[in-house]
Parts: structure tokens; C-alpha cells; sequence
């Protein structure tokens, strides 16, 4: 029972105030002057004032409340090391349960580390799930909290900013771990392909020496490179060569060792997205003509190619017998072109251009000897190429994919992909393609050929080949049989897409890896591995994955549009998958690179040990026994009270109570109240009568 005494008065304080205080002074007067009956009437106004204040006792029944315990167990990936997830469920069982054995305590269990999010999943965020579990707790209430983990947490404050309360860690895993990891100290996430590009990383290993060396291998998407020796704790040098445009995965790995905690740390992974240092490119143009600045001003306008651009203005036949000195035009350098520096370009292209002895023969030879080797080859064919002085007709017929038949086509067409242009990524959904009539303009010129090689992805009137795309040796030839590209871009009938067709035939040429006929390629977006297959084939067959820890898994390849196929798997594990398809192969590294969670897996209490004792708390590791582990004892505290021991740990009580019930009894109710005063009353009467 809760009693208190309470004021209810009959009247507002002012009007009582203004009742009260004149009768108070007169009563306090009388008995200054020693009127007769002046303490009568003292006693008099005293129980009138206590009528009008109306005081009433009160019992109040409170309920106490419980104050909030939060068990904060680690479940992230570093606790499948070793028995640490037994040990953490033994522990918190053994919490649980001597708990239980205490009314006063509220217990809430939060475990983190078995999210969806990847990076719940990559981190050990303890300070976060505690936050969550007092969100609505005040700090009256809070009782502590213990924290089961490995005691690897990647959140840890520098102090508990307004936690009133101890906060315990119980540690997992043994105390003479040891365990060897690799990791990354400076990795550019850009490189020029073909460059060398600087790196550095270091080999760290816990519970060792530092000093001795390691073999570290290097490969570099999927493939080995070089071997290094390595000095432990050093920071050591990496130099490697960008081998590609896009995305490029560089791994460093070491030998596990003997007693080592886990392997999935002996591999450090860093992608380096490969940049192409300017394309050269060489557009020699036959004659001026209505399409002549199209290819220059695409070529142009993109910022990753250098163009050298030649205009045959002045052929040889043109001899009018004006001094060269006179000439504003500049000589053509063919043999500087075509014989010292024709290897340095990564893409030649003849726009309607013819033989005129402006190149000597024995050049052509040159330009197919170039595209056998690894060049790049585009003819954009007119009129002359049908005609007497086709370069088809000189050495360079080595290298064409088509020889001309001789015809040319003057009639209005729409250019149309060929079936197997719709899979072709070169011509795969051009803005327009997917209606009949395609939403493009016409052209009015074809040039015909004969025995057409390689791979015909659009076509003209009749089925005649349009756009050819071709192999020859390590290089690749295209041939578009049309000068009339310059309509759409002009807007002739709301034009064409131009610009894309146009740059993408560039780019195939320049064996760009994105236009690549058969590709197979894969990535990580959160937990979730997301592959993509093109090809030109009806259907490729599912794709297989080789997870990090060596599990395997067949992950269905759907068509999404012709000649593209994707597929994607919810996975558990993160780090570097493999993934093949037919000959094809591809990594992909799923969850953030060098995660945290794997960066160090040695159990510790140092981390958390500051921000422990600075809330009167402890930091202990777990000790095995017979039927499991042994949990320290709990033992209620009061605020401000020691709150550790050497076998038990303190949580502390709550002094707040919820109201449920409360009793009134008035002290001047009733006839009680109404008998007091009229006593009172009278006698002052009373006295004053005699």
C-alpha cells in the first residue's frame, strides 16, 4: 500500500486566497492581542480553511515493471568458423534460461548477420540490432545487455553515447587462433588497356611471426599471370598489364596453411574496369559525296577515337600542269599511312573509294596482311565499287568477304535485319527494326555481289545482302553495300538510326567485348548472381556455377530477346564464382568485394572490451565444457551498482511501477467534516457569548 495525501479544494486558489486571507489576519490578530476567544476563532477558521481545501488520503496500487534485457547474438558468416555457432546457441540457451529465473527481467533476443541485404550480410552490425531492441525502451527501464559473437563487430561506437546500462560480450572461438589472410592495399578501379597499372597489397597473418614469406598467385580474370614472394606484413608491389576493355577481375591468392581458421580469406579480389586509350582510326574517302560527312562527323563526335580523315580531291588522271607548289591540297602520304604506322590504326575504312593509282598495288597486299594479323577492315560501298576500278579487283580481294557482281540497284528499298541479324548484337533491336515497315526511312542504292561470306545482318530488295560482318584470320572485315546512310541522317522521312548502327559496326570491328556474337558474362547485384549469355544460336543450355566454396549449382539460361539469354540464382555465399556455359567461361564476384566479415576471422575481445568497461561491463571469453559452455551467472544490481564479477555478470533493476488502482478517503467528508466545523464554530460562539 501506497498512501499519500492529496489537496482537492472546493474552490480555485484565487478565490480561496481572497476568501481566506482576510479571516486569517483577523484570527492571527486576536491572538496578538490576546482577545478573549481569539484561539476559538483561530480553530474556527483553521477547520474552515481545511473544509475548503478538502485534503483526502490516497492508496495508491502500482504494479512494479520489468526492466529489458537485449541478448544480441552474432549469426554472421565468420561464425560458421569452427564450433562458434554451437557455442553461441549453447550460450544462449544457458543465458536463457538463468534468466528465466528472474521475474524482473524482460528478455529480447536479436540475431544479425542472417539478412537478406548484403550488407547485413558482409558486416557484423551488433550496435545496430541493439539500437533496434530499446527503440522503444525508455532508459529507466534498460537492464543491459550481453552480446554473443566472435567479438569481429564492424560498428562499434567510440563510446555508448547515453546507455545507462552495463553491456556484456560473451566471446566465441579459441584464444590461440591463428589464420593467414591476403588483402588489397591500393587497387585503381580504372586502368588504360594494354598499360601497365600499379598496385600494392599486403599479407597479413594473425598469430604469427611477422617477417617470413609466402607465395602469392596472381590471376587475373580467372587466368594465372605471375607468382610473387611475398614478405609477411610488408606492403609489396604489383604491376600488371589491363588486358581488355570492361570490367576486368584481378585475385591474388596464398596457400592455406596448417591449422589456419578458414581459406576464405586467402584470396583478395579487385575489379578494374579496362579503359581503351584513344582508337585510331583511318577513313579514306574516294571522292566528295552526299554521305562522305556522316562517317567523319560519327567519328567525330566520339571522344575515344582519334580520326585521320583523307579526301581523294585530286586523282592522278587530274594532271592540269599546275605547279605543286601552287596546290592547297595536301599529298596523299600513302607509305606513311599504309606501310610505317599502318599497324598503329585499329580501324581502316574505305568510303567509296576506287583504285586509282593513288595507292601503289603492292599497298593493297599491306592493308590484307594488316587485317590478317588483328586489324580492322570497312567498306562502304558505292557505285565505284561495282565499276572497272573496284578495289575488289586489286590484292585487297584476299581480305573481302564479297566480290561484286556488277549490279547496281537504283530503286527505293527499306534496309531490314535478317533473321540472323536479329541476334546479331551489332544489329539487335535498332531503334525502329521491330514494325514492317520498319520505322525508318528508305534508301535508293544497292550494290550487288556474289558468294557473300561471313554473316549477312541486313538485307535490301530482293534478300540481297545489305550488311556483311566477317572473320579473316584475327582480324574482321564489314561491308555495307549502300551509300545512301546519309538519309537518315539527314531526317529524310523522319530518318533513321544511323549513329547506332554506325557505331556499333565500328566497334564490332574494333573487337569491342559487348558486341561480341558469343559472350558469356555474369555479376552480382546484392545476393543475387546474374548471368547473361549471347549468342547466335536457338538456345545455349543452362549455365554451370561453381561457388566460392566449391559447391556446385545449374542455373536455367531463358531467352529475354533473339540472340540474348539471362538467367539468375539467390545465393548464400560471398566472394568469386565461376561460371561456364559450352566453351565459354566467366567470374563474377557476388557481394561486396573484400568484405569486411572475411577481412579478419580471429576471434577477439579487444574491440569491444572499451566500450564495455566504459559502461561497467565485461568482456570474457567463453569456456568449453563437457556439456557445452559455460555462462556466467546473472545477478540483479542495482543503478550505479558494481555490475561484473569473476563468474557472473550484473543486470541492473528498474525502480519504476505502473499505476493500476487508486482508493480516496476525504479527511474533512461527510459528516465528519460538517461535525468538526460546526464544533468548531460553536464553541467560538460560544465563548464570545459569555
Amino acid at each position: 500500500m501506497n498512501w499519500s495525501l492529496s489537496l482537492e479544494p472546493l474552490l480555485s486558489w484565487p478565490w480561496l486566497a481572497l476568501l481566506l486571507a482576510p479571516l486569517a489576519l483577523l484570527a492571527l490578530a486576536g491572538v496578538l492581542l490576546r482577545q478573549r476567544g481569539a484561539w476559538l476563532r483561530l480553530a474556527a477558521f483553521a477547520a474552515l480553511a481545511a473544509a475548503l481545501l478538502n485534503p483526502v488520503l490516497l492508496d495508491e496500487e502500482r504494479e512494479p515493471l520489468k526492466s529489458v534485457v537485449a541478448l544480441i547474438v552474432d549469426r554472421s558468416q565468420s561464425q560458421d568458423i569452427g564450433a562458434r555457432q554451437t557455442e553461441t546457441s549453447a550460450a544462449l540457451a544457458g543465458l536463457q534460461e538463468r534468466l528465466a529465473r528472474f521475474p524482473q527481467f524482460d528478455v529480447r533476443v536479436a540475431e544479425t548477420g542472417r539478412a537478406d541485404a548484403a550488407d547485413e550480410r558482409t558486416q557484423t552490425r551488433l550496435f545496430g540490432a541493439l539500437d533496434g531492441v530499446f527503440r522503444d525502451v525508455p532508459p529507466s527501464r534498460i537492464a543491459g545487455a550481453v552480446m554473443i559473437t566472435d567479438g569481429q563487430v564492424h560498428d562499434t561506437p567510440p563510446a555508448l553515447q547515453g546507455f545507462p546500462a552495463p553491456l556484456h560480450a560473451l566471446i566465441t572461438g579459441d584464444e590461440d587462433e591463428r589464420d593467414r589472410r591476403i588483402r588489397f592495399e591500393n587497387a585503381p578501379r580504372f586502368g588504360i588497356v594494354g598499360k601497365p597499372l600499379a598496385m600494392s597489397y599486403r599479407v597479413i597473418a594473425a598469430g604469427e611471426a611477422s617477417g617470413g614469406t609466402v607465395e602469392v598467385r596472381v590471376l587475373v580474370n580467372g587466368q594465372p599471370v605471375t607468382t610473387q614472394r611475398a614478405v609477411v606484413g610488408q606492403e609489396m608491389p604489383l604491376e600488371l598489364t589491363v588486358p581488355g576493355a570492361g570490367r576486368n577481375i584481378v585475385e591474388l591468392a596464398i596457400d592455406a596453411e596448417q591449422g589456419e581458421l578458414t581459406e576464405t580469406n586467402n584470396r583478395a579480389v579487385a575489379i578494374v574496369e579496362g579503359i581503351r586509350e584513344n582508337l585510331r582510326v583511318l577513313l579514306v574517302s574516294g571522292e566528295p559525296h552526299a554521305g562522305e560527312r556522316t562517317w567523319r562527323n560519327l567519328l567525330k563526335s566520339d571522344a575515344s577515337v582519334d580520326l585521320v580523315h583523307f579526301t581523294i580531291l585530286r586523282p592522278p588522271e587530274k594532271q592540269d600542269g599546275t605547279p605543286i607548289n601552287e596546290l592547297s591540297l595536301i599529298a596523299f602520304p600513302t607509305r606513311e599511312l599504309f606501310v610505317e604506322k599502318i599497324n598503329d590504326f585499329d580501324l581502316i575504312i574505305f568510303d567509296r573509294y576506287q583504285h586509282r593509282d593513288v595507292l601503289p598495288i603492292l599497298y593493297y597486299d599491306y592493308i590484307a596482311e594488316y587485317v590478317e594479323k588483328g586489324g580492322a577492315l570497312l567498306i562502304a560501298a558505292g557505285p565505284e565499287y561495282a565499276g572497272e576500278q573496284s578495289i575488289a579487283r586489286t590484292p585487297l580481294m584476299a581480305a573481302l568477304p564479297a566480290l561484286p557482281s556488277g549490279d547496281v540497284l537504283d530503286q527505293p528499298f527499306y534496309p531490314r535485319l535478317t533473321e540472323l541479324g536479329q541476334r546479331h548484337p551489332v544489329t539487335r533491336g535498332l531503334d525502329g527494326s521491330g514494325f514492317e515497315p520498319p520505322h525508318w526511312s528508305r534508301w535508293f542504292r544497292l550494290i550487288g555481289i556474289d558468294r557473300p561470306e561471313g554473316e549477312v545482318v541486313m538485307k535490301g530488295p530482293d534478300d540481297r545482302p545489305l550488311l556483311l560482318l566477317d572473320r579473316k584470320g584475327e582480324g574482321r572485315v564489314g561491308m555495307l553495300l549502300s551509300d545512301q546512310g546519309w538519309l537518315w541522317a539527314r531526317g529524310f522521312e523522319g530518318g533513321g538510326p544511323h549513329v547506332q548502327l554506325y557505331r556499333r559496326i565500328a566497334h564490332w570491328l574494333m573487337k569491342e567485348p559487348e558486341l561480341e556474337e558469343e559472350r558469356l558474362t555474369a555479376g552480382g547485384r546484392g545476393m543475387t548472381l546474374e548471368i547473361q549469355r549471347q549468342t547466335m544460336r536457338d538456345d545455349p543450355g543452362p549455365a554451370q556455377v561453381i561457388t566460392p566454396s566449391g559447391k556446385t549449382l545449374t542455373v536455367r539460361l531463358a531467352a529475354s530477346t533473339p540472340g540474348l539469354f539471362t538467367g539468375s540464382a539467390e545465393v548464400d555465399e560471398i566472394g568469386l564464382y565461376q561460371v561456364g556455359n559450352g566453351d565459354l567461361s566467366a567470374l563474377a564476384h557476388v557481394g561486396p568485394v573484400n568484405a569486411p566479415e572475411f577481412a579478419d576471422t580471429v576471434s577477439t575481445g579487444e574491440v569491444l572490451r572499451p566500450v564495455a568497461e566504459a559502461s561497467g561491463g565485461s568482456v570474457r571469453r567463453l569456456e568449453s565444457t563437457l556439456g557445452g559452455v559455460s555462462v556466467p551467472g546473472i545477478v540483479p544490481v542495482r543503478n550505479g551498482a558494481n555490475a561484473a564479477g569473476n563468474d557472473w555478470i550484473g543486470l541492473k533493476t528498474t525502480g519504476d511501477s505502473v499505476l493500476k488502482s487508486v482508493s480516496r478517503v476525504p479527511m474533512f467528508g461527510g459528516f465528519f467534516g460538517l461535525g468538526l466545523l460546526l464544533l468548531a464554530l460553536g464553541s467560538m460562539w460560544y465563548r464570545e457569548g459569555r
